[in-house]
């Protein structure tokens, strides 16, 4: 039975046992093997896709005319060194993003240049400092240059010139980072951004002067400028009044009449779906539980195309990755929880789809387990949003669960689509319950706000509350649950059991954060002016307040059986956070039953046998204190 979307929790609790049989036990590896790509890209022309390939230590790019997918170029920039996506400047050249990536849980970080070719692999060539600019406009009346922005102490736009790197500015506006809002017609015409102090600004172009028309303080209101309309006087912004979900509105700079166009009363806006002469705006996509698009220019023959495509795929989701400049071909993805993305070309004028990459072909989609969105209302009556995961071949009652807070924690949020931790988790027989707490992105600047100051407070009272919901609902069996997360969510997995020390039997920390206080000394982030501004924000004031709210701090409270996982390498969150829990807990006659530290590892695992022996050695721990050694329900 499938249930695309949110169901009811009653429907949930009545599927019988039978319903679906139980599916084979499979490989570690089979969950955490690369994808056979990452990204793919539509030529202008719609006559080439490019596709990112990893193989080992770095990822590859190709090129493939698409007619015959026959294959007519090759990048391999070496080592650590992954081709992260693809812009296409004109018909035959596009930029290659080429990032490195430390650990699993990294952001990827960007090489200082870019790299060019054209398609069939001339020309070759880096672009100096690339990497350091934002493409504002593609300039399709000029096929050498581009319009780019970036920052320093001040927002600049440039020309860029794609074949020999030449920069020439073009406007500058007083913000200090911050980027620009031009016309059809190219010319400057708003500015946003954000200050040192972190404060959000937006600015208008009045002549050769700036004007600003909003401000506020990180996680307040918004009014920032998306793109103009096709009329070319009318702007659509993204406007939150007191951080609710932003709505899309659509403004006239002269009259100040303000029209709302798309909003969604949980969530923010994930992105924009534009015309192939990129003129309209056609769609706003939204993530409110599951992915979906409101169409607000509905006469438009391509947004007709749109929806025809989304309505081909019910059972799952589609994601737009391209559009030809004629507007004849369609490059998407469809996806699921139990599907990987697959990816296909489509051509309005043939109105046929064709099939171009699997991005996990071994993956079964009937071997997985369904994701639901699920919400509840915290101690205080605030709803909270997330995602139930329960196995397949299971009743869906009593079963041992996995509490998986996501990482960040401010702007991420977990999403709808197959996830390899979930699926693994769920192989095993775990229930796997996902939690978009306060402090998390996605519900509106308010919502993340109320986690900032409260890391080991209202953050993690919502987790509770989510547990306690899934064993009020027959859902989890009280006796078997467990905590697991990387990052901030390692930092949560530990707090939830310093909060909470007896309602869980095990915790697993990878990568976590450890000790508050330390953040401030410690690690990338305190490196810079505007990272120290962010933990100054974000985190408790004062160290009494810090250490309250740390784990490390707190052992005496830790009761349960401990695994901690670190990459020796890890900047991000570094060993010192690792080894300072590990000291004190060592201290307090309770050491980590688990511990597993590997000394080439950043900020998660990124070696395939490293992360097979550490899942491995996961599922056994799991298994030891809430799995078949303690079944006490229904797995």
């Amino acid at each position: 039975m499938r249930i695309f979307g949110k169901i009811l929790l009653a429907a949930l609790l009545a599927l019988p046992a039978t319903v679906l049989a139980k599916p084979p036990q499979l490989p570690v590896g089979h969950f955490f093997k690369d994808p056979e790509f990452t990204s793919v890209s539509l030529s202008p022309s719609g006559k080439y896709i490019t596709v990112s390939v990893p193989q080992g230590d770095r990822t590859l790019l190709a090129a493939f005319e698409v007619e015959g997918m026959k294959l007519v170029g090759k990048w391999d920039y070496g080592a650590k060194k992954h081709i992260d996506r693809v812009s296409w400047v004109n018909d035959e050249r596009f930029l290659m993003y080429v990032t490195e990536k430390l650990g699993r849980f990294d952001f990827r970080v960007g090489t200082p240049d870019v790299y060019a070719s054209n398609v069939d692999g001339t020309q070759r060539a880096d672009m100096p400092n690339l990497g350091i600019y934002q493409i504002v406009d593609k300039n399709w009346d000029d096929p050498r240059s581009i319009l780019v922005q970036r920052s320093v102490d001040s927002a600049f736009l440039s020309k860029y010139d794609v074949y020999d790197g030449r920069v020439t500015t073009v406007a500058t506006a007083p913000v200090r980072f911050g980027g620009f809002v031009l016309d059809h017609e190219r010319k400057v015409r708003y500015a946003y951004g954000q200050e040192e102090d972190l404060e959000v600004v937006t600015l208008r172009r009045d002549g050769d002067r700036w004007t600003t028309i909003h401000t506020a303080e990180m996680g307040g209101s918004v009014r920032t400028p998306v793109a103009f309309a096709g009329d070319n006087k009318r702007v659509f912004f993204e406007v939150s009044d007191k951080g609710e979900p932003t709505r899309l509105v659509l403004r006239d700079p002269e009259s100040r009449e303000e029209t709302q166009v798309a909003s969604n009363p949980n969530v923010d806006s994930m992105g924009y779906v534009f015309s192939s002469d990129e003129r309209e705006l056609l769609a706003v996509a939204y993530m409110d539980g599951v992915p979906n698009y409101v169409f607000i220019n509905k006469d438009h023959p391509e947004s007709k195309t749109y929806a025809g495509l989304i309505n081909a795929f019910p059972d799952r989701a589609v994601r737009f990755g391209g559009i030809s400049r004629d507007g004849r071909k369609i490059l998407f993805s469809a996806f699921s929880d139990v599907d990987p993305p697959t990816y296909y070309l489509f051509d309005r004028e043939t109105g046929s789809a064709q099939f171009l990459l699997a991005s996990r072909e071994w993956i079964k989609p009937d071997q997985m387990s369904e994701m639901t969105p699920v919400s509840f209302i915290a101690r205080d009556g605030t709803r909270v949003h997330g995602y139930l995961t329960v196995p397949q071949g299971s009743n869906g009652q009593n079963l041992p669960m996995i509490l998986h807070p996501h990482g960040g924690p401010h702007g991420p949020r977990d999403t709808w689509g197959f996830n390899p931790d979930v699926q693994f988790l769920a192989n095993r027989g775990y229930a796997v319950l996902q939690v978009n707490f306060r402090g998390s992105g996605g519900y509106g600047t308010a919502f993340e706000r109320k986690g900032y100051r409260n890391w080991g407070t209202t953050m993690i009272d919502d987790m509770t509350d989510a547990v306690d919901w899934a064993i009020e609902s027959g859902i989890a069996d009280k006796d078997r649950i467990c905590t697991y997360g990387a990052s901030y969510g390692g930092y949560a997995a530990l707090q939830t059991v310093v909060r909470e020390p007896t309602k869980y039997r095990c915790t697993i920390g990878y990568v976590g954060v450890y000790s508050l206080p330390l953040m401030f000394k410690d690690g990338d982030i305190p490196e810079t002016k505007s990272g120290r501004n962010y933990l100054a924000r974000v985190l408790p004031e004062g160290m009494t307040a810090q250490q309250v709210q740390s784990p490390a701090y707190n052992v005496d409270k830790i009761r349960i059986p401990v695994m901690l996982v670190q990459g020796a390498k890890d900047r991000r969150v570094p060993i010192s956070q690792y080894e300072i829990l590990k000291d004190n807990l060592a201290k307090a006659g309770r050491p980590p039953e688990v511990t597993i530290v590997e000394a080439k590892e950043g900020h998660g695992f990124y070696d395939f046998d490293n992360q097979v022996e550490l899942y491995t050695a996961m599922e056994a721990f799991l298994d030891k204190h809430i799995g078949s050694a303690r079944a006490g329900g229904t797995p």
